[in-house]
């Protein structure tokens, strides 16, 4: 019985330890592929992580050059902007200048004209006094009764005999041995000093024109220019009493638009806007549609004030 017992407990303990085997490690085989497979994700999301932060590194890179780089383009294009508005604000200085200068050599051109027109008529003038001079010689010639007094003028005349410009000075043509130049020399020598800079021999020989030959046509113009000799000197005040002088003394003048407009504009340099706009509303007002009218017209906008004229 007793050897029974022990072969029954035998045989359980081989079926216990064979269904032990059988069954056991199927578990543990299971739940070892699970932790390697875990570990297999887990090595991948870390590998991922490691790749993504160096990923985002290189982006952070790329973008902080790329920052860099377009603060100094834009600090570039500042520095080029300020030298660019600067050249243009050169540009527009210099060219106010030179378009002064081009219109006072323009209005110097047209002054000479002017005088050239006035020496032809005065010429042209001559020639008739000195045609009517010679026909009515050749007439009192012909008739005989005044061949005495012809003879007498030739004796106090030695060597003219027939010549006609021994009676030039009944023309009023001024006497070259006077106390001063004739008025044609003394304003084309003006215009001439003027147009190529010299102001102050050109501001001499147009006050000497107005001392001699202040009651002539051209005198305005010639006052005129004294103004323009300051204002090129930047002598504003002057300036401005040389034009007004034009705008009171000579009322037909046909300088008073340009007297006007370089009036106000001395003034505006003189820091007195109020005067100035008020005088470059009245060059709009009295003179439209002219050159004057455009330059004004093109200040006050500069200027930023409304062009409001009543007419």
């Amino acid at each position: 019985m007793r050897t029974r017992n022990i072969a029954i407990f035998c045989a359980a303990a081989v079926a216990g330890a064979i269904v032990g085997s059988a069954v056991g490690p199927r578990p543990a085989l299971a739940v070892a592929r699970e932790i390697i497979e875990l570990q297999r994700d887990v090595t991948s999301i870390l590998q991922g992580q490691k790749d993504l932060a160096t990923q985002m590194t290189q982006d952070h890179t790329v973008t902080k050059t790329l920052v860099e780089q377009s603060n100094d383009n834009v600090n570039k294009l500042g520095a080029t902007m300020s030298g660019l508005q600067k050249s243009v604000q050169d540009v527009q200085a210099n060219s106010g200048a030179r378009l002064d200068t081009m219109s006072t050599q323009v209005q110097g051109l047209s002054d000479n004209l002017e005088e050239i027109k006035s020496r032809l008529g005065k010429l042209n003038q001559q020639l008739v006094d000195l045609q009517n001079t010679v026909q009515s010689l050749d007439a009192k010639i012909s008739g005989g009764g005044s061949a005495a007094p012809a003879s007498s003028s030739s004796a106090a005349n030695p060597g003219s005999g027939s010549n006609p410009n021994g009676f030039a000075p009944a023309t009023g043509s001024v006497n070259p041995s006077g106390p001063a130049p004739s008025a044609d020399t003394l304003y084309s020598n003006g215009l001439r000093d003027i147009t190529s800079g010299k102001y102050d021999l050109a501001r001499s020989e147009f006050q000497d024109y107005l001392k001699f030959y202040g009651d002539t046509d051209l005198a305005s113009n010639a006052q005129f220019y004294l103004g323009e000799i300051a204002y090129s000197q930047k002598q504003y005040d002057q300036a401005v009493s040389e034009y007004d002088k034009v705008l009171t003394n000579y009322p037909k003048s046909f300088k008073l638009a340009p007297a006007r407009l370089k009036k106000g504009m001395a003034l505006i340099e003189l820091g007195q806007k109020t005067g100035g706009v008020r005088e470059l509303r009245e060059v709009v007002k009295r003179f439209p549609s002219t050159e004057e009218d455009r330059r004004a017209r093109a200040k006050l906008k500069e200027l930023g004030v409304a062009i409001t004229v009543s007419r």
